[in-house]
């Protein structure tokens, strides 16, 4: 199976000056279509210049990257927003969504940006069907200050879904989030995932990397762990679990 995510000793240099800070040092790196991968490290480790390599937000200094076969590595800014937008869905710890704008037309805005002109009733029905996969389908003329935390969370992976990317990035997804909503939205993702989505999540949380299916370590700009989880946690499970406990201390 062709990887939908390849990466071939891949290096990022800031030029700061007098100083040169090697951010990444050739990392190479596959992720075959149906993946579920975290990506950790402390701060300083690279996780977030390797992410927004992969996202096309920046460029690598050296080495090949392969998004769906598509070497991205010397596009433009031009040719990499059109890939963007094209081929990734983004998912940020901060939600990100426009305030007066109701979770419908948040979840429109990517498809505003396509080069393809879509119809206003197929904006529409593509954005309500997103919701609906996560669970929002009666939240649709909602704001998001109407909208718990889980459910600003959910409209905006609906947002990332819409123009239906290869890839899902999300950067923190459960930073903002309490213990029970994060397993929820980890749910959503699991979901998502079994339904054929690549999805690739930076988190600094241990408990959060157990329900993906590969971690991957980063340290100085480079990957020093990568392992297959071998039994990742499932959402419905963990939060079935934490209900009982819930219920058995009100008893």
């Amino acid at each position: 199976m062709t990887a939908v995510v390849k990466l071939e000793n891949i290096h990022k240099v800031y030029d700061s000056g007098e100083v040169k800070v090697h951010a990444v040092r050739g990392v190479s790196l596959e992720l075959a279509p149906g993946g579920f991968m975290a990506l950790m490290g402390a701060s300083g480790s690279g996780k977030s210049t390797l992410m927004n390599l992969l996202g096309c937000l920046d460029r690598p200094t050296d080495g090949r990257y392969l998004l769906d076969g598509i070497d991205v590595s010397g596009l433009d800014r031009n040719e990499l927003a059109d890939i963007r937008n094209q081929k990734l869905g983004f998912v940020f710890q901060g939600y990100n969504l426009l305030a007066r704008t109701t979770a419908l037309e948040n979840v429109e805005l990517p498809m505003l940006y396509s080069k393809l002109r879509i119809p206003r009733g197929k904006l529409k029905e593509r954005a309500a069907r997103c919701l609906e996969i996560v669970g929002l389908g009666n939240r649709l003329e909602h704001f998001p200050s109407q909208l718990s935390g889980g459910q600003q969370q959910r409209a905006a992976i609906a947002r990332a879904l819409v123009n239906e990317p290869q890839v899902l990035l999300a950067d923190e997804p459960t930073g903002n989030l309490d213990s029970k909503t994060s397993i929820e939205v980890m749910g959503v993702f699991q979901a998502l995932n079994q339904q054929g989505i690549t999805i690739i999540m930076v988190t600094h949380e241990l408990d959060i990397a157990r329900y993906c299916k590969r971690n991957v370590v980063l340290r100085d700009g480079q990957i020093v762990n990568d392992v297959a989880v071998s039994h990742p946690l499932n959402a419905s499970e963990e939060l079935q679990r934490l209900r009982e406990a819930e219920a058995a201390v009100k008893l």
